[in-house]
């Protein structure tokens, strides 16, 4: 049976802080727990939160491009691109909720580095099996509403491959891939709600299998040249 718990008490996060002794602090870990972790306190850990006014559209504009490879489309203040570390997502990620007036969080350079830097040290620490996912609310194309998703992910499987098994008529799968560090970063949404200061969610009972080596960058970010809208 799959569980999930949000750890209370994680507090304000600065630039600096050691993020797997703040989770390692705020709950107990058991072998083969996912841990997700908003993008948000990965930024402001590792100092990617930036000064700006608010009221400055320009300004606004200038750090979204700053942070895009490229713009696919606008409209009014709204700006689609993809960023430098392949995202397709509004404003280039950059989130202007829930911090101080006059600054804005930029997403975190690399999230997969950022994820295996937390996985590594809880790892170490606790001598657990562990994944942790980091996450971050995108909206979808052709579909209303948003959704968390994986940004980054160390230690458990960003693809679940099912092409070559078979399904419940025995037929062969040729095209099934299932997004699997997605579906933890949208279950673990539910259990964070927008204002409950909960950055932190525990992902339990998962198949060990889905443990492994993998890399959002390498396996779910598409590449241009194989997408039909780019």
């Amino acid at each position: 049976m799959i569980s999930l718990f949000a750890p209370q008490g994680i507090g304000e996060i600065h630039k600096g802080d050691n993020l797997a002794d703040i989770i390692m602090a705020s709950c107990e870990l058991r072998d083969y727990d996912v841990v997700t972790v908003t993008s948000k306190i990965v930024s402001k850990a590792e100092g990617r939160v930036v000064a700006i006014d608010h009221h400055d559209e320009k300004a606004f504009e200038t750090l979204i491009l700053s942070e895009a490879r490229r713009v696919l489309r606008r409209r009014g203040s709204l700006i689609i691109t993809e960023t430098h570390q392949g995202y397709v997502c509004a404003n280039s990620g950059i989130d202007l909720s829930n911090v101080d007036e006059g600054y804005a969080v930029l997403l975190p350079s690399n999230p997969d580095l950022s994820a295996r830097r937390i996985q590594k040290q809880l790892s170490n620490k606790t001598g657990l099996k562990l994944g942790v996912v980091i996450t971050d609310t995108f909206g979808r194309t052709w579909r209303k509403g948003v959704t968390d998703v994986a940004l980054g992910c160390a230690g458990i499987a960003a693809i679940l491959d099912l092409r070559g098994t078979k399904d419940s008529k025995g037929r062969v799968l040729v095209a099934t891939e299932i997004a699997i560090a997605d579906e933890i970063a949208a279950a673990a949404e539910l259990a964070k709600p927008k204002a409950g200061g909960t950055p932190v969610v525990i992902v339990r009972g998962l198949d060990e299998e889905v443990f492994r080596r993998s890399s959002i960058a390498k396996e779910i970010i598409r590449d241009p040249s194989e997408d039909l809208f780019r």
